[in-house]
């Protein structure tokens, strides 16, 4: 039994068969994808099985918020991209149009949205399969049933497990660990000199520092700068990335390094640039966030460290990373700040041993 079967599907539930005749398929399958770019990493491995279930002349079809369509459509067993006008609204009149004329046959939610059951029913899909969640089971052929999360436990059920248990569910074979193939491109003409040059660069280590959902998903910038310093003194170059929202961490990070070696990157690349910085790179250091699981669907090796959110449900789905979490009483509490104003979980992890990790998976 291989990692992915230990680590990642060791708890998934397992639901009766479904069976879909071959002409309810039409021209193919629709999948909405999350919304939060780390849970459609997650979702990526049980997308990527639906595609090995789908009759032959039948299409793949995913449906994302805007700004995820850049990769989606770089994953070359995908056909069509849809991306939504807005992410948490009524679809607008196009969206409709569009996925009505893709002709699907079969839909599957791996989001929790009562909305977009309805509209897929709207639009005229007549197998719609997806969890349980927020009344919608009225517009599902089969709604499937996962246990609540629980917090200050750990609940050892990971994400990818649940969508996969939708997957297998409808047919989809075993998965093996395996990974989509990409198609990355970044134009060089409209690319920032410091992306540019960032991604032409040797031994280099990525540091995504930032996490959207809050603070106590931060480990202190002091501790990322402390792991900045020990690369640079091993000869490496290293590039900091974000969102502009997390232009102000990216900056505590660098703060005092005058190194022509350091890329501060943080609302600079767009998801194409950084999918291809990601891919170039020798080494990540994140916390729990899209960043994480970006670097590790790209098979990139790397060390997470984790605060106020549980490993055992949104760990990297790779073997090539360590994972750094203490067991504290209050945790994991999935909390966007620190009620005690304390952030143990994280100030317990120290970054000598986040350097650990780097030093015995380089061998350095």
């Amino acid at each position: 039994m291989g990692y992915v079967q230990e680590k990642i599907l060791c708890n998934q539930p397992s639901f009766s068969p479904v069976a879909i005749k071959r002409g309810e398929w039409k021209d193919g399958m629709i999948v909405r994808m999350p919304n939060w770019l780390g849970d459609a990493v997650m979702a990526v491995p049980a997308l990527l099985q639906l595609r090995k279930v789908i009759p032959k002349n039948c299409g793949l079809f995913v449906i994302v918020p805007p700004g995820l369509e850049d990769l989606f459509e770089s994953m070359k067993f995908v056909d069509v991209v849809v991306a939504l006008h807005q992410k948490h609204s009524k679809w607008s009149p196009d969206d409709k149009k569009t996925v009505g004329k893709l002709r699907a046959g079969v839909g599957v939610l791996f989001n929790n949205s009562l909305r977009d059951a309805f509209y897929f029913k709207v639009c005229g899909i007549k197998n719609v399969f997806g969890a349980a969640a927020r009344g919608r089971s009225i517009f599902l052929t089969r709604a499937f049933k996962f246990p609540k999360i629980k917090n200050k436990k750990l609940n050892k059920l990971h994400h990818t497990a649940r969508y996969m248990a939708i997957a297998y569910a409808l047919g989809a074979p075993e998965w093996n660990g395996e990974l989509p193939d990409f198609s990355l491109h970044a134009d060089p003409e409209v690319m920032e000199h410091s992306v540019s040059e960032a991604v032409n660069a040797s031994k280099l280590l990525v540091l995504a520092p930032g996490a959207a959902y809050g603070e106590a998903k931060r480990w202190p910038a002091e501790n990322f700068r402390n792991v900045l310093n020990y690369w640079l003194e091993q000869g490496g170059n290293a590039a900091v990335v974000g969102t502009k929202a997390e232009k102000s961490v990216a900056e505590e990070v660098v703060a005092g390094i005058e190194s022509g070696q350091v890329y501060n990157l943080a609302g600079k690349t767009s998801l194409n640039e950084l999918l291809l910085l990601l891919s170039k790179s020798d080494y990540c250091v994140a916390n729990d966030s899209g960043i994480m699981h970006l670097a590790a669907l790209l098979g990139v090796a790397g060390t997470a460290v984790f605060g106020s959110t549980d490993p055992t449900s949104t760990s990297p789905v790779s073997d090539k990373w360590n994972i750094l979490y203490t067991s504290e009483e209050c945790s994991p509490c999935f909390k966007r700040t620190c009620p005690f104003d304390s952030y143990k979980c994280l100030k317990n992890i120290s970054a000598e041993q986040v350097i650990g990790t780097i030093k015995k998976t380089l061998s350095l």
